[in-house]
Parts: C-alpha cells; structure tokens; sequence
C-alpha cells in the first residue's frame, strides 16, 4: 500500500465520504463515533483506521495505520528504525519533526506533510496521516465528488 503524502493511503483520498470508501474496500470491520460523534471505520485486513469528521460533512481527514506492506517514496516504514526511516525521507527534503514521547513509544511529527511516524523501542510501529490544512485555514480535500 504506498503512501501518498498530503493525499492519503493506497485509493483512500482525503475528503472521501463514507460511501466512497465502501465502495473500494467493502463494509469496515468496525463503525463507530468517537467523543467528538466523527465515524470511525476499522479495517482489518489493511491495519487502517479511517475518520471521518463531523463538522466536515463527514469527509475522510485523518487515517492511522500499520501494516508491514505501507511504502513511503518506494520504502517500508513499519517495523523499521526511525534513523532509517528519517535518513531516507531526508533525501527527499522531510527534513522537520517534532518529537514527543509517551511511555514507550515516541512521535515523530512533520507538519509540512501532517505525518506522524509512531515509534516503540526505536522501531516504527504506527503511521498517521492527516489532510493538509491550506493558508486560508480550511481543509485542501483532494478527492473531488
């Protein structure tokens, strides 16, 4: 599944309803609303999970995921180091995190991209991916219905 930064994961498109989604990967294994009522879906087989927010019309802003197969510029993310994975998206100019730590786990966030890798003992577990928010404050949706 490749990652496309600023736009989504695999087919999934920033600004997908709910209807859109179902269409290229079926019902989700889970549905639900969180504290703020966004709808959750809850995708199994691809490690996904998708919100879809509220005081958007329910467009599809956010994803976290973590299946082994997710590329980022043609590279593995999950189960690698951190120091490889920011050596090679240095090459590619993603430059900037900001690191916050939790327990175990660490983040490492690029605002730019609205990336975050999730990290447990140096090894890259999670991977979030939000909509880019543009300069007049409002969400840059790229899947045009």
């Amino acid at each position: 599944m490749k990652i496309n930064p600023k736009n989504g994961i695999d087919k999934l498109l920033f600004g997908m309803k709910q209807n859109d989604v179902i269409a290229l990967y079926g019902k989700p294994n889970r549905n639900y609303k969180d504290e703020d009522d966004n709808v959750i879906f809850s995708y199994n087989t691809q490690k996904m999970r998708l919100t879809f927010y509220k005081e958007e019309d329910f467009r599809m802003g956010y994803i976290v995921a973590s299946s082994a197969e997710m590329e980022l510029f043609g590279n593995k993310i999950i189960g690698r180091t951190i120091s490889d994975v920011k050596s090679e998206l240095a090459q590619k100019g993603i430059t900037k995190f900001t690191q916050e730590e939790f327990d175990t786990f660490e983040n490492y966030f690029n605002e730019d991209h609205w990336i975050i890798f999730q990290t447990e003992f140096d090894e890259v577990v999670k991977f979030e991916i939000g909509a880019i928010i543009n300069d007049k404050d409002e969400f840059d949706w790229k899947f045009k219905s």
